[in-house]
């Protein structure tokens, strides 16, 4: 057993499977305890599309996510302070994790402009200019209130030339300190974030030397942004294996079948993505029997439940050629129930692999659960 004590936030682990890296354990948050690996809703405007925090509750999600950058220009980080912080905000009671808001200051600003103070962009939105800097990202995620926050960093793009990546992940470690300076609030956890692009030096260096910062979990940045599968798990690794052993390790921005349990083979405990609500919007399913594509002629009358091996309110109550009606009607409700499937598919499947783990089996079950959907990648 490894535990790294903090009192109000600390990661128990409780095994290691014999055959990978696989870890099970115990998030400890100040709202409450967590089971790890864990794949974690995204709520981006304090809210996971379409559904209530009910449900996210019933369907087994444990933290989920808001944005930092969305949140800080609608409704504002000042008006969620003041409603007394997310939780009270959204009315979600579990734990909550945001994201610096670095990458998408980095994917949605145009002319963007980068110096050591941070970066000068446009709001997406009305064009207005915008300034993030480290200590900015800390001010705005200490007035949200999440229990997990994110060190402000650079995201590197793929390809990236040794010297652009070295220069941007040296930054990128300055950031965290300065980061982790303005961080006053002691029932948050602050994350720091390695980066590196594909370079096993870079990747060293950025974890090396935030371990030595001490943060109470450490993120991996930079991945699947259209490098090969191979070469994010080479990034993974080189990132894991020089981070300590008894803080959580996160995979930021993933959430196909096949990443999930690739990153989980290779140590990683907590992974987040806006994948299952966005498929399930353009009616992709993902089921026990591979993918769905409810907006297939062949289910206009398929009477039969979507997944029988699913235990979700959408595949308990209702069929496929439902469902399908619902998403050529283009009926919010048919949104709903697919998303609840998706997500509550994916916390299934981290549940099947928290057993797994614990068995000493990981590495059969990620055999078994990526030869049941083909290209996994699709999912």
């Amino acid at each position: 057993m490894i535990v790294a004590v903090n009192k109000k936030f600390y990661l128990e682990i409780l095994h290691v499977d014999k055959n990978s890296k696989a870890r099970y354990g115990i998030l400890h948050t100040p709202h409450g305890d967590v089971e790890v690996p864990m794949f974690m809703p995204v709520g981006t405007l304090a809210t996971v599309k379409t559904l209530s925090p009910e449900e996210l509750k019933q369907m087994g999600a444990g933290v989920i996510l808001a944005n930092t950058y969305h949140l800080s220009i609608r409704p504002g980080e000042d008006i969620v302070d003041k409603a007394g912080g997310l939780h009270k905000f959204m009315n979600y009671d579990g734990p909550i994790l945001t994201d610096s808001g670095g990458f998408q200051v980095f994917s949605l600003a145009d002319n963007r402009k980068i110096d050591e103070e941070g970066v000068h962009f446009k709001n997406h939105l009305n064009g207005d200019k915008l300034f993030f800097s480290p200590e900015r990202a800390i001010e705005i995620q200490e007035k949200l209130g999440a229990d997990i926050i994110m060190s402000f960093d650079e995201c590197i793009p793929y390809p990236a030339t040794y010297e652009y990546a070295k220069k941007s992940t040296e930054r990128t470690i300055r950031w965290a300190k300065r980061g982790k300076e303005a961080h006053t609030r002691d029932d948050q956890a602050l994350f720091g974030i390695v980066q590196g692009g594909d370079y096993e030096d870079l990747r060293k260096m950025c974890a090396e030397a935030l371990a030595e910062m001490d943060f109470p979990g450490y993120s991996v940045g930079g991945t699947s942004i259209g490098e090969p599968k191979e070469k994010c798990f080479e990034m993974v690794e080189y990132a894991v294996k020089y981070l300590p052993e008894d803080k959580p390790r996160y995979l930021m921005g993933v959430g196909s079948i096949d990443y999930l349990l690739g990153g989980i083979a290779r140590g990683v405990d907590m992974f987040d993505c806006v994948l299952p609500t966005r498929l399930a919007r353009h009616g992709a399913l993902m089921t026990s029997s591979g993918r769905v594509n409810i907006k297939n002629e062949k289910y206009k009358e398929d009477f039969t439940t979507l997944d029988p091996k699913c235990d979700c309110y959408c595949c308990k109550n209702y069929t496929k050629a439902y469902l399908r009606h619902l998403y050529v009607a283009d009926e919010t409700f048919g949104k709903r129930l697919m998303s609840i499937h998706n997500i509550r598919f994916l916390i299934h499947l981290m549940e099947g692999a928290r057993e797994a783990i614990k068995e000493d089996r990981f590495l059969e079950y990620m055999q078994i659960m990526e030869a049941s959907f083909g290209d996994a990648r699709g999912f």
